[in-house]
C-alpha cells in the first residue's frame, strides 16, 4: 500500500514546483473565511480538478452527513462530503488548491495523502488558511497572522515562529507531517469579529487571499469579492444598529484603535502589527500569535 492509495486522480497535469494552498471547513474556519478564500481562488483562477480524497476512511458521516440531490429533478443521487484538489497556473506560480471538510478520523493517514501529492509534484511549499473569532471591530482592516516552523520560511516571508502547545486540528497535524517530510509550510490565520460569527466574512477571506498571494508571488483576485465585502459591512452595520449594547461595544473596540497595546488593563481587543519600529512590530505580532493559540485551546475544550 502506498501513501496515496486514498487519492483518486482526475487529471495528470505537468506542474512546476506548485504552491499548495489548503483550507478545511469546520474547526479552523470561523465565519467561513478560509473556505471562501480557497473557493474564490478556484473560481477566479479557473482551476481544474486534480484529484479527490476518498472520504470513507476519514469521515464520520453521522457528523458530516452526505446529501441527496435530484438530477434533472427526477433521479436521486448521494453527494458525499470529500476533500477535493484542483490545479491552476497563475502569472506567478503553479498552484494546487485543496478544499473540503476537516476529516474526523485517521488524521495521520489523511495527512499522508496530502503530503504524497505535494511530494509527487515537488511542491515549493504548503500553505494553510484558517480563521478565528476575536474581539476585533469589523470596520477595521482584517489582521492576518502567519506562522511557520522552519527559520528560512519565517525569514523569507516575514512570519512568526509558533510557540503554541495544546489541542490542535488537522492544520496542526498537516504542518507536522510537512515538517517530517522536509516540505516548507506556513499557516495563515485571519481574525474575524466574534460578535458577527454567524455571518460569513468575505472581508477576512479577501485578507487571507491577499497574504497568500504575497507569499506565493502571484496577484490575488480581490476584485472577485469586492461587492461581497461591501454587502458584508452593510449587513454587520445593520446588526449593530438593532442592538444598543452591541453598538456601544463595537464603538469601544473601534475607538481603542492602535492604542490598544498602550492600555495595560485592557483585554486584547485588536491586533496591530505595528509601525516602522521593529520592536513594536515583533511584540504586536506575538500578541496576535497568543490570541490564535488561546483560540485553539478554547476550541479544544468545546
Amino acid at each position: 500500500m502506498t501513501a496515496s492509495d486514498h487519492v483518486r486522480w482526475l487529471s495528470q497535469p505537468t506542474l512546476r514546483s506548485p504552491a499548495v494552498i489548503a483550507a478545511f471547513s469546520g474547526w479552523n474556519d470561523a465565519a467561513d473565511a478560509s473556505s471562501t478564500a480557497v473557493r474564490t481562488l478556484i473560481d477566479a483562477w479557473n482551476a481544474e480538478p486534480l484529484a479527490e480524497i476518498d472520504p470513507e476512511e476519514f469521515t464520520d458521516f453521522a457528523t458530516i452527513r452526505p446529501s441527496i440531490r435530484l438530477l434533472d429533478g427526477v433521479t436521486r443521487t448521494v453527494v458525499w462530503p470529500k476533500v477535493s484538489l484542483w490545479h491552476a497556473s497563475t502569472p506567478g506560480a503553479d498552484v494546487i488548491l485543496i478544499l473540503g471538510p476537516e476529516p474526523s478520523l485517521k488524521w495521520r493517514l489523511f495527512t499522508e495523502q496530502i503530503v504524497s501529492v505535494a511530494a509527487r509534484f515537488e511542491a515549493s511549499m504548503v500553505l494553510s488558511l484558517g480563521a478565528l473569532l476575536a474581539d476585533v471591530p469589523h470596520s477595521r482592516e482584517v489582521r492576518v497572522m502567519g506562522t511557520a516552523n522552519d527559520q528560512p520560511t519565517i525569514d523569507r516571508f516575514d512570519l512568526q515562529r509558533s510557540r503554541y502547545e495544546g489541542p490542535t486540528g488537522i492544520v496542526g497535524v498537516l504542518h507536522d507531517a510537512c515538517s517530517q517530510a522536509s516540505i516548507p509550510s506556513a499557516s495563515l490565520w485571519a481574525a474575524v469579529p466574534a460578535y458577527a460569527s454567524q455571518i460569513p466574512s468575505p472581508k477576512a477571506a479577501s485578507a487571507l487571499m491577499a497574504r497568500a498571494g504575497e507569499i506565493i508571488g502571484t496577484p490575488a483576485p480581490l476584485s472577485a469579492l469586492h461587492n461581497f465585502v461591501v454587502a458584508y459591512d452593510n449587513k454587520v452595520n445593520e446588526l449593530i444598529e438593532d442592538d444598543d449594547d452591541l453598538r456601544e461595544y463595537v464603538e469601544r473596540l473601534d475607538s481603542m484603535g492602535d492604542d490598544i497595546f498602550d492600555q495595560e488593563d485592557s483585554p486584547q481587543l485588536e491586533f496591530e502589527f505595528g509601525n516602522d519600529d521593529g520592536e513594536d512590530t515583533e511584540n504586536n505580532a506575538h500578541l496576535l500569535v497568543d490570541e490564535v493559540e488561546q483560540f485553539l485551546r478554547d476550541q479544544g475544550t468545546n
